[in-house]
């Protein structure tokens, strides 16, 4: 079989000192083995390096050296052994017809030469005959391991192929299945979730409307309520729109302005500090950052008490993004405090760990989900009471993200 790159010229090498050593070893033929007998040997085996890139010169070589030798009348058949590695290289190079040529070519000039120029001394013409009755045995022999070589590849690489189509295939049955399963979410989330805060806010727009109609003063939970519901809206709108096509196109850095400008109209007093420009954030890295600000502020806002305080940090490094949401808010009195599961304790400090009730505790969504969301991109969160007092939120992002 045809060995392919720099081993080629190596197993070249080789041939030529096994056809060398065979017409040492053979009994004498007329002619003593001398340079120009070396020569040719060295010249059909060293011929066979090129045998994958040219198979047929290599197969010419080797046969003109061959028909040259035993013309001269050199002991043996050395010469027939890089012609069987040339001969097997064009089988399995789909050069069979060549092949069976060349090995006709081979027997039967060999056979006339030593028939009409003669052999050895000691050599009938039944020796003769069949020495080269073995050769062609070798012949058949080589052409045939070329051929199921060849076919062998073939049904190798059909074999291969098919499982890229088979795995091709269940990855677009899969991704099939992903869509229906995002439509189909999609669908409900907009039956239900998208009623329900139309309602909320039209109701709370009507309170409004009806209070400035009579000239009384707005309460401010109208207003916020008013505006969580628009905010709302337009977060579930993005969501949907995600979920509908196959891009995420949801909410980044590029609204973190309002989503700090909304919870200071609630009520919140918030530091906003940003380094550098969050237009050079990766898209998801921007998305992860904007979703665990906004998580640990509305945790601040509906847990915290009300003399809550919040600061927001955004470092943009060179190969990171770090974001940092602090609440300075005193715990509340343990006399006072409500058992609540810590785990959804996010980003509202000590007093949000005393006063939300285990009852309504969707058990550590919040803090869970902001974990997933940094370690999918390859970062790191930590979450837990500052020293200074409080709670901390703080997250560490690779830029490098996808």
């Amino acid at each position: 079989m045809p060995i392919g790159g720099w081993r080629d010229p190596a197993s070249a090498v080789g041939v030529a000192l096994v056809a060398v050593a065979s017409a040492l070893t053979s009994p004498p033929g007329r002619s003593g083995l001398d340079a120009l007998g070396v020569l040719l040997l060295v010249v059909a085996g060293l011929s066979t390096a090129v045998r994958t890139r040219a198979p047929l010169a290599a197969l010419a070589v080797t046969v003109a050296a061959g028909l040259g030798y035993e013309a001269l009348g050199y002991p043996g058949l050395a010469p027939i052994v890089p012609f069987l590695v040339a001969l097997a290289t064009a089988a399995w190079s789909g050069h069979r017809r060549p092949a069976i040529a060349a090995a006709a070519i081979m027997v039967t000039g060999g056979l006339l030469v030593q028939q009409t120029i003669g052999s050895a001394p000691r050599d009938t013409s039944q020796d003769v005959t069949q020495r080269w009755f073995l050769a062609v045995g070798w012949m058949v022999a080589a052409i045939v391991a070329g051929t199921l070589a060849a076919r062998y590849q073939t049904y190798l690489a059909a074999v291969e192929q098919r499982a890229e189509e088979a795995e091709r295939t269940r990855e677009e049955v899969a991704r099939r299945r992903a869509d229906e399963e995002r439509l189909r979410i999609a669908r409900e989330l907009h039956d239900s979730l998208t009623h329900s805060i139309s309602i909320i806010k039209v109701q709370a727009g009507v309170a409004i409307h009806l209070a400035r109609k009579r000239d009384e003063p707005v309460p401010e939970a109208l207003l916020a309520i008013e505006q969580a519901g628009g905010e709302a809206m337009r977060e579930l709108r993005a969501t949907l729109e995600v979920l509908r096509s196959d891009e995420e196109t949801g909410s980044g850095l590029d609204r973190l302005d309002h989503l700090v400008e909304g919870a200071r109209r609630a009520g919140l007093p918030i530091h906003l500090d940003v380094t550098g420009d969050p237009c050079d954030v990766p898209a998801p890295v921007g998305r992860a950052a904007y979703r665990i600000i906004q998580e640990a502020l509305t945790n601040v806002r509906r847990h915290a008490g009300p003399e809550a305080t919040a600061s927001v940090r955004l470092r943009l490094h060179q190969t990171e993004l770090t974001v940092r949401v602090d609440n300075d808010s005193p715990p509340p009195s343990a006399a006072s405090a409500t058992p609540v599961d810590s785990d959804v304790i996010v980003g509202g400090g000590a007093a949000l760990a005393a006063t939300l009730p285990v009852a309504d505790s969707p058990a550590g969504v919040g803090l869970r989900g902001m974990r997933e969301r940094v370690a999918a991109l390859g970062g790191s969160l930590e979450a837990g009471p500052a020293d200074g007092g409080g709670f901390r939120v703080h997250a560490r992002i690779p830029l490098g993200a996808s």
